[in-house]
């Protein structure tokens, strides 16, 4: 069973496959569905695979634009650099895009992204036909259907998202973007609209008037994040084989809280109701199940459009030592208690700040200054790539 995790940066990559994933998704600088992630250059995405497959992890690339004529000539040369660094498979949309891809780097893996919303056992065998090897399942879909779908096409793998933010759309082909803001959410630069507060307004009056639910504001077309962490056994027997994580615009904190619960929990390292408690760690809407057990009535986020997480992300550990090398990503002091995120042995340990410093030695009593790096005594080992979170008071 895979675990895939998003990389919206060199970063993100690098967090999460520390922290356990067994494969990353993400997007080249064009023809991907994350305009506004940090993405990676064509020089990047090469270092990327080469350090993703020397730690036996896979990569798969993003080109899941609803292609244009226009976007045909450097979508070619696209396609066969990416056979040419040795992705593990390209992620498309379009058909004229899959087309393409058979014809100029026939053996690239090929991968049909949610956006093509396959929601049935024909169109899931049509892609197979084509030669794709997997297919990401509309979002849309209830366990029972996708056990259609695999018993139908035993041979081809079947994605589905587990967890992360949900688009209101069908399978996120969604025009408000376009409509409100002119930037095309299938081409990648979605503004999340469905996001924002809105409000009617009485015409022959001039007045406006809040769609009253709470003091906190009104998101009618904001959904819940799908979290299915409880339910991944039922995913695995429907015929899931890969678990696949939204977010590559989400903070490397958030990534490696949500794969590390998951990847203990699919160990068996944590229990589901352990793993739960991490992901309200982190910032979060109300969490649904979605479609999988039939109707989604529950997945409308009405009241406020995020949840704050209990434990904020306070520094990320640099170097080990006796004393080890941190660097600030959020404000905390001498005296606060903070929790290690770590892959290994360390994980869950809460300490003291008892005395810090800084490069020059000198003593800090309040880590304020953005991304300072401080000296931290800690009585747990610590290693490169984890993370100290704020333990909110009276915890």
């Amino acid at each position: 069973m895979e675990l895939l995790a998003p990389a919206g940066s060199f970063e993100k990559l690098k967090t999460a496959l520390y922290f356990g994933a067994d494969a990353v998704y993400l997007g080249g600088r064009q023809f991907s569905l994350r305009s506004f992630a940090d993405n990676f250059s064509a020089s990047e995405m090469k270092e990327a695979v080469a350090y993703a497959h020397a730690r036996g992890k896979k990569v798969y690339v993003a080109a899941n634009i609803f292609a244009r004529e226009s976007d045909f000539p450097a979508l070619a040369d696209y396609f066969v650099y990416l056979r040419e660094i040795g992705a593990d498979a390209a992620l498309v949309t379009d058909a004229g895009a899959f087309f393409l891809a058979r014809k100029v780097a026939p053996d690239l893996p090929l991968h049909i992204s949610t956006q093509a919303n396959t929601t049935n056992r024909y169109a899931a065998a049509f892609w197979r036909e084509q030669g794709a090897e997997r297919v990401v399942l509309a979002r849309e879909l209830s366990l029972a259907e996708v056990g259609a779908i695999h018993a139908f096409c035993p041979d081809l793998q079947l994605e589905a998202f587990v967890h992360g933010a949900m688009c209101i759309s069908y399978s996120g082909r969604c025009l408000l973007s376009n409509y409100l803001d002119g930037r095309d959410s299938n081409r990648g630069a979605c503004v999340q609209a469905c996001r924002w507060e809105y409000r009617i307004r009485a015409r022959e009056e001039g007045e406006e008037y809040p769609i009253e639910e709470d003091a906190r504001g009104t998101y009618i077309l904001n959904s819940k994040d799908l979290n299915m962490l409880a339910h991944l056994d039922a995913l695995c027997a429907a015929g899931v084989c890969s678990f696949k994580i939204e977010g590559r615009m989400k903070s490397a904190c958030y990534l490696a809280t949500v794969v590390n619960a998951y990847r203990r929990v699919m160990d068996g390292v944590l229990s589901v109701e352990e793993g739960e408690q991490e992901l309200r760690k982190v910032s979060h809407r109300a969490f649904t199940t979605a479609y999988a057990f039939g109707g989604a009535s529950d997945t409308v986020n009405s009241t406020n459009a995020q949840e704050a997480g209990t434990h904020p992300y306070v520094a990320d550990v640099l170097a080990a030592g006796e004393i080890p090398l941190v660097q600030m990503r959020g404000r905390f002091r001498v005296g606060d208690e903070l929790e290690i995120l770590s892959p290994g042995p360390s994980f869950g340990k809460t300490f003291f700040v008892r005395s810090m410093q800084d490069e020059e030695g000198g003593a800090v009593e309040d880590a304020k200054l953005v991304m300072q790096k401080l000296r931290l005594a800690c009585p747990y080992p610590l290693a490169p790539g984890d993370i100290l979170r704020l333990v909110p008071r009276g915890k």
